[in-house]
C-alpha cells in the first residue's frame, strides 16, 4: 500500500460514521488530484497536495467536540495540528507534514494564498463545496472571477457549472 493509500484509509477510519465528510474529503482528493497533474505537479509535490487534500477537514470533528461548531477557523486551528501528527504516523517527511499542516490550518484564508499546493487545493474544495452546498448564481459567478486560477480548475469550473461570464 503507498503512502496516500494509507492516509485514505486512516481519514475514513478518523471519520467513520460520517459518511458525508467521507464522500467529501475524496472528492476533493480527486479534483485536487486532477488539477494538480494537468497544471504540471508530480513526485513529492503532487503527494503533498494530495496529503492536503485528504486531511484538509480534519478539524471538522473535533470542532463540533469542542465548540459545537465547524466553522472554517476552528477547523482550522483544530486541524493543524492533527493534520500534521496523522501524516507523521503514516511516513510523511517532516517537510511535507509542515506544509500540510499550513494549508489545513489555512484553508479558508483565501486572501494569503503562497502557493500551487494552496490554489489547488482551494479550487478543488469549492468545486465540491458549490455542488454540496447549493451556492447561488451570483455566489458561483464571485467564486470563479475571485478564487480560480489554474486553467484546468478553471476548465473544470466551467464544465461543471456553465460559464461565468
Amino acid at each position: 500500500m503507498n503512502i496516500i493509500d494509507n492516509l485514505l484509509d486512516r481519514m475514513i477510519e478518523f471519520d467513520q460514521g460520517a459518511a458525508k465528510r467521507i464522500q467529501h474529503f475524496i472528492k476533493v482528493h480527486a479534483y485536487a488530484k486532477m488539477i494538480g497533474e494537468r497544471e504540471g505537479m508530480s513526485g513529492e509535490e503532487l503527494e503533498t497536495l494530495e496529503a492536503a487534500a485528504l486531511v484538509h477537514d480534519i478539524g471538522i470533528k473535533p470542532a463540533l467536540e469542542k465548540f459545537g461548531s465547524h466553522a472554517g477557523p476552528l477547523q482550522e486551528k483544530e486541524g493543524a495540528p492533527l493534520a500534521k501528527e496523522l501524516l507523521h504516523e503514516t511516513g510523511f517527511s517532516f517537510e511535507q507534514a509542515e506544509r500540510v499542516s499550513f494549508l489545513v490550518g489555512h484553508h479558508h484564508t483565501y486572501s494569503q494564498i503562497d502557493g500551487m499546493d494552496y490554489q489547488i487545493l482551494v479550487e478543488a474544495d469549492f468545486l465540491v463545496n458549490i455542488y454540496e452546498s447549493q451556492y447561488s448564481s451570483e455566489a458561483i459567478k464571485n467564486t470563479y472571477h475571485n478564487i480560480f486560477k489554474t486553467e484546468y480548475g478553471k476548465w473544470l469550473f466551467v464544465q461543471m457549472f456553465g460559464a461565468q461570464d
